[in-house]
């Protein structure tokens, strides 16, 4: 029988370290690699091709939820579990559209980590009891039926990197040297993000951001 291979990602490495520990217990599972933020796990999922992912929401560079999207549309074979402190309704809904096929609270006991992994990586959903009274009430499907959630939506995948980048305050340059593009190109990226988010500058892009919940 094939090897479970997963991937942690996390920015806290004592919260990575930890839940290797649970997952090496079990002889079927291996840990294929980890990473501590979103742009470092995207680029280990596409590298080493795991079965299961497990994502932290709030990383640095590229947040949980983008990071989510990002690998279940270069993998469509692996499954995302997101591991969180929150349990709001924002950060579950915008976590299940992303693609991701669990979300799991960080204050749960090491056998719900399992119990999670497991129902991810059999084609199932697995939700935390705090988490599914939230999906319960019919909460994604209502958000559904208005179509567009907000102006964020509107972001294609490369405004929504450079967007957190701008957010945790990188310049043009910077962000260009991280994206290996022009500094032209992202002072373009950054004019249409201005535009279809109705924000006016850096200061209000902030602003919005931290209420999205894109950075802490």
């Amino acid at each position: 029988m094939a090897r479970l291979r997963i991937l942690i990602g996390d920015d806290h490495t004592l919260m990575r370290h930890g839940v290797r520990k649970i997952i090496e217990e079990r002889a079927d599972w291996e840990v294929v690699a980890e990473a501590s933020n979103g742009r470092e796990a995207v680029n280990e999922a596409v590298a080493q091709s795991p079965d299961v992912v497990l994502l932290d929401v709030g990383m640095p560079q590229l947040n949980g939820i983008e990071a989510t999207r990002q690998i279940v549309k270069r993998l469509p074979h692996a499954r995302v579990l997101i591991l969180s402190m929150h349990s709001d309704e924002a950060y579950v809904s915008q976590s299940m559209r992303a693609g991701a096929a669990g979300y799991l609270l960080k204050d749960s006991a090491g056998e719900d980590l399992v119990r999670a992994i497991a129902a991810v990586a059999a084609g199932k959903s697995f939700f935390s009891p705090a988490v599914a009274r939230i999906m319960a009430d019919d909460y994604l499907q209502r958000l559904a039926d208005r179509g567009i959630m907000d102006r964020y939506d509107l972001l294609s995948e490369r405004e929504r990197e450079v967007f957190q980048l701008i957010a945790e305050g990188n310049s043009n340059k910077e962000i260009a040297a991280l994206l290996s593009l022009s500094p032209a190109t992202i002072e373009t990226h950054r004019a249409h993000i201005l535009q279809k988010l109705d924000v006016h500058n850096t200061a209000d892009l902030v602003l919005y951001a931290v209420r999205r919940g894109v950075i802490k």
